[in-house]
């Protein structure tokens, strides 16, 4: 529906599409997450199958731009093309990522059929609880709706900035590839600084530069690109590298819970993360757009006032600044360290049952 639409295709045809493609999206991405939580279980190790899962994201975001610089390239201004490329690609790739999802891995005896660990499904009412009373959970949440909102103002607004402040409407697709190419670089170097840090303060750290690098696009002018190139240099290095520690703390913290009460919440926990990435999506967009309006930016007008096309800049670069801010300071008081998670391993890995061990 999305990408082989009907000639005769309109807005109720594309609310239905998309509607089904995030409701695909969160059944995919919910198990797979809690999935990456029992295949990787030491605390380093998360840190490296996220790093992992997040290169992975970037070589697919690379190939999806590259092919519209193609279609761009082929047929100008056609996109259709685009789109049937798209749609090419997800069916291509939806073909080996069913074939792997079904052989690669085998699923824990322990965690199938332990009645310990799988308990009757939660209420709405204990799931709420469940998720509300978990403070280590909560930062976690917080922390990655600001990542995320943070990330959405710089997407929505990505091409408003090119196109009208910079005035380079050529640049428009190709900075988007220029640092995804070099996003591609930032899970490794990433994995090394979790490693060596530990999650929360690699989390901290990355967020802050982040917060600094958005805050230097106040200094670009149209006669500056060369200052656009290098944040975007500066900003594919430092790309979803608050995301991977994050992604990986949740299941860290479903293990405390299940040390703690012997209930396996890895799923509940993992699907409200996934909400939290939602809602900071749905925050960028529900306040860039009419805050740039406010300033008086229209992106179907010839000419834009200066004082609109600075409020565009204003909003572009102190938005995600805020928003990564935000998110270090949610972070911060995260204390479920790299020793701490380990006595939990031992203890989960040595106890049949957690719930059934003595008190002390």
């Amino acid at each position: 529906m999305l990408f082989f639409p009907s000639d005769g295709a309109g807005t109720a045809w594309l609310l239905a599409g998309l509607a089904a493609y995030y409701t695909g999206l969160s059944l995919i991405s919910t198990p797979l997450l809690a999935w990456s939580g029992e295949v990787a279980a030491g605390y380093h190790d998360r840190t490296r199958a996220a790093s992992t899962f997040t290169l992975l994201q970037s070589v697919a975001l690379v190939a999806a731009l590259g092919l519209a610089a193609i279609a761009q390239k082929v047929q100008p201004g056609d996109g259709r093309l685009q789109l049937t490329l798209f749609g090419a690609l997800v069916a291509a790739s939806a073909v080996p990522a069913l074939w792997l999802t079904l052989t690669t891995r085998e699923e824990p005896a322990s965690i199938a059929f332990d009645g310990a660990v799988l308990r009757t499904p939660l209420s709405p009412r204990a799931a709420l609880q469940s998720i509300l009373c978990n403070s280590l959970l909560l930062r976690v949440l917080a922390s990655d709706a600001a990542v995320r909102a943070g990330q959405g103002i710089r997407t929505a607004l990505l091409l408003f900035y090119v196109t009208f402040y910079l005035g380079r409407p050529e640049w428009a697709a190709g900075l988007f590839l220029f640092q995804y190419a070099f996003g591609m670089l930032s899970a490794p170097i990433w994995q090394r600084i979790g490693v060596k840090l530990g999650k929360r303060d690699a989390a901290i750290l990355a967020e802050v530069l982040q917060s600094l690098i958005n805050l230097g696009l106040v200094l670009t002018t149209p006669e500056r690109f060369w200052l656009v190139l290098v944040l975007a240099f500066a900003q594919g290095l430092t790309q979803g590298s608050g995301n991977i520690m994050l992604r990986s703390m949740v299941a860290d913290v479903a293990d405390k819970h299940r040390a703690d009460t012997g209930e396996e919440r890895a799923g509940l926990y993992y699907s409200v993360f996934g909400l939290a990435d939602k809602i900071g999506g749905a925050l960028a967009a529900g306040i860039a757009l009419p805050l740039i309006a406010w300033f008086g930016f229209d992106p179907q007008s010839a000419t834009n006032a200066p004082q609109a096309l600075n409020g565009l800049l204003l909003v572009f670069a102190l938005g995600p600044a805020l928003a990564h801010a935000i998110s270090a300071a949610a972070i911060s008081g995260f204390s479920l360290d790299a020793q701490q998670h380990d006595a939990i391993r031992r203890h989960l890995d040595t106890a049949a049952d957690p719930a059934l061990q003595p008190a002390e």
